[in-house]
């Protein structure tokens, strides 16, 4: 770690603070950031990006997730058969998915999203906006069941050997846990409800997905990740950091994930 200066953080201050937590040309990021975390920051959100695109490179890329599911829900999951008209209303309500629609996942992510040239995978609920050399490749991949398993920008983001940079946050916002989770025998489950136009008709589709962890066993995954392999926090500003192998996370926390499972026992979500 070392001792954060009193002024605003500026983007060569930000540059030189991911080279220190191991940001290298080509790399491909997904970022999972609290923008005041950081302390103060010249030119705010839109600098951590450019920051983190002058980091990575030309050949490298920033992706970082565009979640809409706090908008793009089921206002009433509990209500089953026919809809009332509160409910029908309540429904007709919800807004259909559509690139420009507003994410609730923080400044730096939506600061990415609306960049001219920021690209953006099309799930209802759980998109990732990308830009740089792999921008396209990793925002193609869309399966409307398990939204982040294998065909999705996480997928890509593997195949890619991408890295996770926690800024400021810790594991419980590292979505390639959920990722990681979709491969073990004994996930938890949990249905997606969204609303989407199909062939000009306004439809709800319902598809199944990994539940939510509620802090449970991801930061404890985490945490013994980072000890198995040596990662260690690095500040930058005042947020401590951290940069996470994608390929070598996975298999570990498979198996983590699938041991901490069968001990909750049967039934336990």
């Amino acid at each position: 770690m070392t001792t954060p200066s009193t002024g605003p953080l500026t983007t060569a201050d930000l540059v030189e603070g991911w080279r220190r937590v191991g940001v290298r040309d080509g790399m491909a990021l997904i970022v999972h950031s609290s923008l005041s975390s950081l302390g103060r920051v010249e030119g705010g959100a839109a600098a951590v990006v450019a920051s983190l695109r002058e980091a990575v490179g030309p050949e490298g890329t920033v992706a970082a997730p565009a979640f809409t599911s706090d908008t793009v829900h089921d206002p009433v999951p509990g209500h089953s058969g026919p809809p009332t008209a509160e409910v029908a209303e309540r429904r007709a309500a919800v807004p259909l998915f559509h690139p420009r629609l507003p994410s609730g996942m923080g400044a730096v992510a939506e600061a990415l999203r609306t960049l001219p040239e920021s690209l953006r995978s099309s799930h209802p609920q759980v998109s990732v906006a990308a830009v740089g050399a792999h921008a396209r490749e990793v925002t193609a991949r869309r399966s409307l069941g398990f939204a982040v398993g294998r065909e999705s920008p996480f997928g890509a983001l593997h195949d890619l050997g991408g890295y996770v940079l926690l800024v400021g946050v810790g594991h419980n916002r590292n979505t390639f846990l959920h990722y990681a989770e979709t491969f073990a025998p004994n996930r938890r489950l949990k249905l997606r409800r969204f609303p989407m136009a199909i062939q000009g008709e306004r439809v709800w589709i319902e598809a199944p997905d990994v539940a939510d962890d509620n802090d449970t066993h991801f930061p404890v995954v985490g945490r013994e990740f980072e000890e198995h392999t040596g990662i260690r926090e690095v500040l930058v500003g005042t947020a401590p950091c951290r940069l996470v192998p994608v390929r070598e996370l996975i298999p570990f926390a498979v198996r983590r994930l699938t041991e901490l499972l069968a001990a909750d026992g049967p039934g336990v979500a």
